[in-house]
């Protein structure tokens, strides 16, 4: 009978905290987790969210450009990533937790769609929301920012489980999710999400449609 060894799991944990909006520094500590994931020989990227509700400040195209960069990141990694989403999830935490290949949310966790200037802020979070689902509360979220409860979330697909204790969830499934480490499962979600060129397309659209929202506000 042959003896397999199991292979140790590196958990790279980041913070991610909405209420403190986006910054540089949270740029710079995404990236560094990519970098480790991307050097480790079997990781999982565990996203703890702490979500905020209402107006987020809009950041500046320069900044809102790094993010969505270090976001693509993400998705691409070589290893999985799980969100442990806790309170209200919005602005850079709702960013982040829809990027992510598995969500775990408290019963409790709302998404919120961040606004800005009264109107609602037309994030990637939104094509990522549709690309999840394009059930019932996902549509009135894109469309009129609509908070969606933990459990419309799990009904449309939004997210995968509900735990009352997020971060213990999503800590259970590190073995189960570092055995689809390596550049295969960078493959396989391209293959689940299609074109890359859609997706270049939407971020085009999402940057262009930012700016207007910005030069609105600041109009006002």
């Amino acid at each position: 009978m042959r003896k397999e060894t199991m292979r140790a799991v590196e958990v790279l944990e980041v913070g991610i905290d909405a209420a403190a909006g986006l910054t540089r520094e949270l740029i710079a500590t995404v990236g560094g987790v990519c970098d480790r994931a991307e050097d480790s020989q079997g990781a999982v990227v565990v996203l703890r969210t702490l979500g905020a509700t209402g107006h987020v400040p809009a950041p500046d195209m320069a900044v809102l450009t790094k993010w969505e960069g270090v976001l693509r990141r993400l998705e691409r990694l070589p290893a999985a990533s799980v969100a442990a989403m806790s309170g209200p999830c919005a602005g850079v935490a709702l960013d982040a937790a829809m990027a992510a290949d598995y969500r775990v949310a408290h019963p409790k966790t709302e998404l919120v769609l961040s606004t800005a200037s009264g109107e609602v802020w037309p994030g990637m979070a939104l094509y990522r929301m549709g690309r999840l689902s394009q059930r019932g509360p996902a549509r009135r979220a894109v469309l009129f920012g609509m908070p969606v409860g933990a459990d419309e979330a799990f009904a449309a697909g939004l997210v995968d489980e509900l735990s009352e204790k997020p971060v213990a969830g999503a800590a259970r499934l590190v073995g189960h999710l570092s055995g689809g480490w390596g550049a295969d499962l960078a493959i396989r979600r391209d293959l689940l999400w299609g074109s890359t060129a859609e997706f270049e397309g939407a971020l085009g659209g999402h940057l262009a449609a930012c700016d207007r929202v910005l030069r609105r506000a600041a109009s006002v």
